[in-house]
């Protein structure tokens, strides 16, 4: 890769400062994601609110997040990078400071809600940019790169957030977060460019109120498995929410110009790929989640010593992204892709299929196993995606593809939670914990069917290199 490269005004700049700038950026932004969960019980007693409140840190966050993603096309079309790209560093900064100031749950979550919309607008513009500035036949390599981010933030942040909550107060969490984003915003005048061609345009305010149909539906998915729940207001949203997503669809087809180009669905691969991603996400996001709760309830460990147990998965997962990047570049997208699911399949068939509660060293292997997989599958799949569309429809693909995996993840959380709680309540008369053992297996057998239809997604993949949409 030629590490001077020029941008759209013909100005040399350095491509690797670029590129390692946009990714410490929205490496930090992307930790907030997760880092939260750790801090529950803290939280809880210093704003003294229960916990189904303070689960609003995290589902409010995603919720935002969601319905800022389709957006972020527009953004990138009608702003120039730099600008874009130091604002939402200025509001996720300022958000934190919000947070770092909190004197009330409210006020924390005006802090959350001004961070997710920092982070749900970075999450597929980085993604976009990096395609856009990297000739094709490297992409795989680059967005190697950038699978540190995805998958890697998503693993570390609660490590992160256990070490340090370990040593300081749950404000120290966020000084962390403040202090490497201020440094990133200084050195973002430098080294963040213009680079991306701007379309100007109207913005569609009426495919933005339809957007806001996925909050509802997402909220609703969140609600599953939970006690107290009023199933009859809670339908009535679902049946809103998805009439306003079915609204939002169409009018995508029927304006000149939409708010997201959904008109990329119609090539397959691309839609494979879409898939792809999500069925890799799901796998990853619920290890991060159901593996810690098994080695709390089931080996018995410390909340901190069950976030640690997490890092070997999450350092195989940083080691093998940009190397299953550049593996794609040389092997094609469909042999890596078929390598990371059949790695995924395996690590859930021998979940489901040994059975009995096993040791640490076992359950590390087999998540360093669905996590390296998830390496080989997530970042690949938004490659391809990439390649199968022409240029102008890259940052309206990676929206589509980011939204898709966002709403498969939560989705996946709240059908493993549900499982996990249902078929071990059920199972309570064989003892408490043969129930959790029945229980656990539930869930490593539901997502081993999930991760078979990912690996014949990717047994359907073409190649995404000899044909390009003309979309």
């Amino acid at each position: 890769m030629n590490e001077q490269s020029v941008d759209l005004q013909g100005r040399p700049y350095h491509r690797m400062a670029f590129i390692w700038t946009l990714l410490a950026g929205t490496f930090t932004m992307s930790i907030s994601q997760s880092s939260l969960s750790t801090a529950y019980p803290t939280l809880m007693k210093y704003f003294g609110v229960p916990a189904s409140t303070i689960q609003w840190l995290t589902t409010g966050f995603m919720l935002v997040m969601v319905v800022m993603m389709p957006v972020s096309p527009w953004l990138l079309n009608n702003l120039r990078f730099p600008v874009l790209f130091i604002s939402m560093l200025a509001l996720f900064d300022v958000g934190t400071f919000i947070i770092y100031l909190a004197t009330s749950f409210p006020m924390m979550m005006v802090g959350r809600v001004m961070e997710a919309m920092a982070v749900g607008v970075m999450f597929p513009s980085y993604q976009s940019v990096m395609l856009q500035i990297t000739p094709e036949a490297k992409r795989g390599g680059v967005m190697g790169l950038a699978g540190l981010v995805m998958g890697s933030a998503l693993a570390v942040g609660p490590i992160i957030s256990g070490i340090v909550l370990r040593y300081t107060t749950w404000q120290g969490l966020f000084v962390v977060f403040m202090a490497i984003i201020t440094v990133v915003f200084l050195v973002a005048w430098k080294t963040i460019k213009n680079v991306m061609p701007q379309k100007t345009s109207r913005l569609d305010y009426l495919s933005v109120i339809g957007s806001l149909g996925f909050i509802g539906i997402l909220y609703v998915v969140n609600q599953i498995g939970k006690t107290g729940v009023n199933w009859g207001l809670e339908g009535a949203i679902l049946v809103v929410s998805v009439l306003l997503v079915a609204y939002f669809v169409w009018r995508q087809f029927h304006v000149a110009e939409p708010l997201l180009e959904l008109r990329v669905l119609k090539t397959f691969n691309f839609d494979l790929a879409a898939l792809l991603t999500g069925t890799s996400y799901i796998a990853l996001i619920v290890v991060t989640i159901i593996f810690p709760l098994y080695y709390q309830t089931v080996l018995g460990l410390s909340p901190f010593a069950s976030g640690m147990s997490l890092v070997p998965g999450a350092v195989l997962l940083s080691l093998l992204n940009p190397l299953t990047g550049r593996l794609a570049d040389k092997i094609g997208f469909k042999a890596t892709m078929l390598t990371g699911m059949g790695m995924i399949v395996l690590g859930w068939a021998l979940l489901a299929g040994i059975g009995g509660k096993q040791p640490l060293v076992i359950m590390i292997l087999i998540a360093a196993l669905i996590e390296g997989g998830n390496a080989f599958v997530m970042m690949p799949a938004v490659t391809l995606g990439a390649n199968s569309l022409p240029d102008h429809l890259i940052p309206h693909g990676t929206a589509v593809i980011t939204t898709v995996r966002q709403i498969a993840g939560s989705t996946g959380v709240a059908v493993a939670t549900l499982i996990l709680a249902m078929v071990t309540q059920s199972h309570l008369s064989l003892g408490s914990m043969s129930a959790r053992l029945a229980g656990y297996r539930a869930v490593f057998i539901t997502f081993l069917a999930v991760s078979i239809v990912g690996f014949i997604f990717a047994a359907m993949l073409r190649d995404g290199r000899k044909t390009k949409s003309q979309a």
